[in-house]
């Protein structure tokens, strides 16, 4: 269900429940069964007016549309992204993020995801199918596919993180288009949600 599907049902069901105050005699005849039905509905209302408000201001859904991520995210994967997280602190390693890329990656409006390597000042290189940041390659657990290309060191600027698909071989990422600045972060991602076989806390 939809943010804005919720919004309607809450709706519908305020509508219903403000009707009993308008027609109180309504369901009187079974005043145990209405009293049951009317504690339903406040509990719906008011666990979907707080759903609302989480999905609206600390959380947001996103379809995965291409497979940069994988083996992490898979094609089809719907996954919740915590848009509060980095009003408290930075980006930082190995973060799975949702962004709005650059102009470079002529991204025509479309939010990226990909996951973070390098912060500001850092030297990141790729060679030899690694990744290296300060001269030191890099673990890499969640890598399937190395990277089959040669990245020159270069140190991260100010306010700018370096991000990767975890797909390197397939990933238009910071490799190709650049730098990305810390201020077009959206969010981190942090859960899958969708579908059911693939429910997992995102590492």
């Amino acid at each position: 269900m939809t943010a804005k599907q919720l919004a309607v049902l809450i709706l519908m069901l305020g509508v219903g429940r403000g009707a009993t105050f308008v027609f109180p005699k309504f369901g009187r005849k079974n005043p145990k069964t209405r009293r049951v039905v009317l504690e339903y509905v406040d509990s719906i209302i008011i666990a979907g007016v707080a759903a609302l408000f989480i999905i609206h201001f600390l959380f947001r859904t996103f379809y995965i549309p291409s497979g940069s991520m994988i083996p992490t995210l898979k094609v089809k994967d719907y996954i919740l992204v915590n848009e509060f997280i980095y009003k408290l602190k930075e980006p930082t390693y190995g973060d799975v993020v949702v962004f709005k890329p650059p102009p470079e990656a002529n991204a025509e409006g479309k939010d990226f995801i990909k996951r973070v390597m390098a912060l500001e000042g850092d030297t990141i290189s790729v060679r030899g199918g690694k990744v290296f940041i300060n001269g030191e390659a890099k673990d890499e657990p969640y890598v399937e596919f190395e990277p089959d290309y040669y990245y020159p060191p270069m140190k991260v600027p100010s306010g700018n993180l370096f991000v990767m698909g975890d797909n390197r071989p397939s990933s238009a990422d910071s490799h190709v288009w650049g730098f990305l600045p810390v201020k077009n972060v959206v969010g981190k991602a942090v859960l899958i949600i969708l579908p059911i076989s693939r429910i997992r806390i995102l590492k």
